[in-house]
């Protein structure tokens, strides 16, 4: 039976070589795979479709051929890449998906999230992230030049390091009181995302809540082959 494979948190630039190229080898090297859902921040920073870069073209070349050997592909929006978009989705036939959404998984349904919407106490990030996500920003930012928009995604990185730097770690985790009210809104018992780069399989009262991991020096992926997942993490 064909996997279904979950990643999240790759922050590809132009200096993670050793990341992009792990990743590359993991699709070339994993067998069947009905579905491929990349659930958010796998690029660092994201500056619009339009971005004619060696990394963004090299990406889609490698999930071209992961689409061509059958694989659907899907994409949640990071806190990072929320501006990647249908056009460059279409390059091989991705799909992007809504913050969040349900799919089978392992049998049942499963509420799939980036997972920083989650950090309700974060409330410096949200009110940010409210802003950046508005239609007015979002236009504006797509309208500047492609060289003042990398500019300012690299400013905007340094200001997200530099807060994060100060801000307490359970500040930056998933609220309890935020994942049991999406589980509820939706109706399942079993939630699967990124962004907290704290891999673990959460038994809760009566669900479950899956964290995928960061790609640093190692590789993690949520393995569905249809009965059972399993959370992997392999060297790269």
């Amino acid at each position: 039976m064909a996997n279904t494979l979950f990643v999240s948190d790759l922050h590809l630039s132009e200096e993670t070589d050793h990341i992009e190229q792990g990743f590359y080898r993991f699709l070339d090297n994993e067998g069947e795979i009905a579905r491929l859902f990349l659930l958010g921040d796998i690029f660092e920073a994201w500056i619009g479709d339009d971005d004619d870069s060696d990394l963004v073209r090299r990406f889609a070349h490698a999930l071209t051929a992961r689409a061509q050997r059958g694989t659907r592909i899907f994409f949640t929006p990071g806190n990072r890449d929320f501006l990647l978009g249908a056009d460059y989705l279409s390059q091989f036939g991705g799909t992007r998906l809504e913050d969040e959404v349900c799919v089978e998984v392992a049998g049942s349904q499963a509420l799939l999230m980036h997972g920083d919407t989650l950090c309700t106490d974060d409330t410096d990030y949200l009110k940010f992230r409210a802003l950046v996500h508005s239609p007015q920003w979002q236009a504006e930012m797509l309208a500047k030049p492609l060289q003042e928009r990398r500019a300012l995604a690299q400013q905007l990185r340094a200001m997200s390091m530099d807060a994060a730097s100060n801000k307490a770690e359970d500040i930056m985790d998933v609220n309890d009181l935020a994942v049991e009210d999406a589980l509820e809104r939706h109706c399942v018992a079993r939630l699967i995302h990124g962004h907290t780069h704290r891999p673990q399989r959460h038994r809760l009262a009566d669900a479950e809540r899956i964290v995928l991991g960061d790609w640093t020096s190692t590789g993690w992926c949520l393995r569905d082959n249809g009965v059972t997942l399993a959370l992997e993490q392999f060297p790269l």
